[in-house]
């Protein structure tokens, strides 16, 4: 949904950029987009409903409302322009899971799966992901959430510390459209830990509230092939990171896709 004007240097037309305040990414309306001629910038006016005039929310007021949309989702500074052309389709695998992730963000729906990238560091998932929930809050007006793992567990400590119980600090999470969780089974998934990830999937999977997320563990063990030394250490799942429950509720309510290639990271020296 273009909102600017057609070739902005600045934005291309979508009537926005990004940009940072230090550790979040931040969007801004791109000053290519017109005076609204309806409400000559007020953001509201007069229209007729049921025979009698009311004051109503201008619709010139969609791209502002979706930019607050976008700074509330908390995405990681470094990812502030993440998006799907920014997206390095370097080979035939890459080029593959990008169809399915740009699939899955066309044809999105309330009712949709989940969506969880699995792979090892560098393969570029969360940078699909974050430009898969960018496209679905400018074209859908959804709430999004973007959450790391570690860091939430920080938040929910220095909130105790503070006196807030855990039903406060989660509360949020459960409400918005779509969670998203970054790297999921990482921290020493202490009792305690798991607790709080097995209390915010159960919350979401009975309000039939979507998630996503990555993982840099593999969705299911490989077979016995894969090991023929069985003696050798084997790596572990995401089932054996986020316990049983909780792997099981997201088998269910989500889509496990897989990115592979080599690590970003190293191809850029």
């Amino acid at each position: 949904m273009n909102f600017g004007t057609k070739g902005c240097a600045q934005c291309g037309g979508e009537g926005l950029v990004t940009g940072t305040d230090g550790t979040r990414a931040r969007a801004m309306t791109c000053s290519c987009v017109p005076d609204c001629t309806l409400c000559g910038g007020l953001g509201r006016r007069l229209v007729e409903q049921d025979g009698a005039m009311r004051m109503a929310r201008c619709r010139c007021q969609i791209l502002p409302d979706r930019v607050d949309l976008f700074n509330a989702a908390n995405f990681p500074a470094r990812h502030h322009n993440s998006t799907f052309g920014s997206f390095d389709r370097y080979s035939t695998e890459v080029t593959g899971v990008f169809a399915q992730v740009y699939k899955w963000t066309e044809t999105w729906n309330p009712e949709a799966q989940g969506l969880v990238l699995s792979g090892d560091v560098g393969r570029g998932k969360t940078h699909l992901l974050i430009a898969a929930l960018r496209e679905l809050i400018f074209r859908h007006g959804l709430r999004v959430r973007f959450i790391e793992f570690t860091h939430l567990l920080g938040d929910l400590k220095a909130g105790f510390d503070q006196g807030h119980s855990a039903e406060r600090l989660l509360q949020p999470l459960v409400e918005v459209d779509i969670l998203a969780i970054d790297e999921l089974g990482r921290g020493r998934c202490s009792e305690w830990e798991l607790g709080v990830l097995d209390t915010l999937i159960s919350k979401r999977y009975n309000s039939m509230k979507q998630v996503v997320g990555t993982t840099n563990y593999a969705a299911a063990r490989a077979t016995g092939k894969a090991f023929p030394n069985l003696s050798a250490p084997q790596m572990p799942t995401l089932g054996d990171r986020v316990g049983r429950r909780v792997y099981s509720l997201l088998r269910e309510v989500c889509e496990f896709r897989p990115v592979v290639g080599i690590d970003y990271r190293e191809r850029a020296h």
